[in-house]
């Protein structure tokens, strides 16, 4: 038995004609007949009716067609699963950040994907975590790592991959310098340097000043915390920014605690749903969960 006389009994079958069949699998018509015939003395029985105007099949021919179409389904799946290993190392992916996830492990997540799918195209695009939440959701992104509250964005999948307390940060001539912690009444007559609106900090910084009623007085905006690092040192506000990045970027600032329970930045890497991704994308979401947890 062979898999082109399966292929063949499939198409008679559903054309109910050997001329539009042979036309349909592109050979002749004397080659389908031949075919089905050795299939037919091979199992013991006839599977197509020849005596009417059209052909049809036999009780048996009836009974064999689902499993034909099995064998077939299972062999168009065996295929598909190759194509998508194709289309892995050719593929293209790109990778959404915030900025302040770009001191944690990325840049080793992309340079060992790259080693391990050397022909997969990657980019990296920048932006706030709203922005990059809808950059993956319309397709523009295949995974993000960005900043969220206590839920996940709507119509992602996620992982959290950072959960740290948000500290406020400021220079060493500050008037809170001296300040071990501190509580969001404390700083209200204070500037503040934030993220902008749109990113997973600000949103943790607004529910925090909005749980005690307070507006808080953003003074400075930035993407990047590096350069809100760089204006609390020059003495020009307070910082709020996470705990780790004060430490490794900006040690010779003065941290000091904000007295809060929501006050803690969230990290997550996020996704469409598996199956709407590529495979090149699959792979990738696979390696970078992996390489996060």
């Amino acid at each position: 038995m062979e898999l082109r006389q399966l292929e063949y009994l499939v198409a008679v079958a559903e054309e109910a004609s050997f001329t539009k069949a042979a036309a349909r699998v592109f050979v002749t018509q004397p080659c389908v007949s031949a075919q089905i015939r050795r299939l037919e003395r091979e199992l013991g029985h006839d599977l197509l009716d020849r005596g009417g105007r059209t052909v049809q099949l036999t009780a048996v021919g009836a009974a064999a067609l689902p499993h034909a179409k099995a064998v077939l389904a299972a062999l168009d799946g065996v295929r598909g699963a190759v194509d998508d290993f194709a289309e892995v190392v050719r593929g293209q992916v790109t990778i959404g950040s915030v900025a302040s996830s770009l001191a944690m492990k990325l840049p080793d997540v992309i340079a060992d994907f790259g080693e391990q799918h050397p022909e997969v195209e990657i980019s990296l695009i920048e932006g706030t975590a709203d922005q990059l939440a809808e950059a993956v959701r319309g397709g523009r992104a295949d995974v993000a790592i960005i900043g969220v509250g206590s839920e996940p964005p709507t119509g992602l999948e996620s992982q959290v991959i950072a959960d740290e307390s948000l500290v406020g940060a400021v220079s060493a001539d500050h008037p809170l310098a001296d300040w071990t912690s501190i509580s969001v009444e404390d700083v209200e007559c204070y500037p503040l340097m934030c993220l902008p609106q749109g990113s997973g900090l600000r949103a943790a910084v607004d529910a925090a000043w909005a749980e005690a009623g307070i507006r808080p007085r953003i003074a400075f905006e930035a993407s990047d915390p590096k350069v809100l690092a760089q204006l609390a040192a020059r003495g020009l506000g307070m910082a709020v920014l996470p705990e780790r990045f004060v430490y490794t970027h900006a040690p010779e600032l003065h941290r000091v605690e904000i007295l809060s329970p929501q006050l803690r930045g969230r990290l997550a890497l996020v996704w469409r749903a598996a199956g709407r991704l590529g495979p090149a994308a699959r792979a990738l979401l696979t390696h970078a969960r992996a390489a996060l947890a």
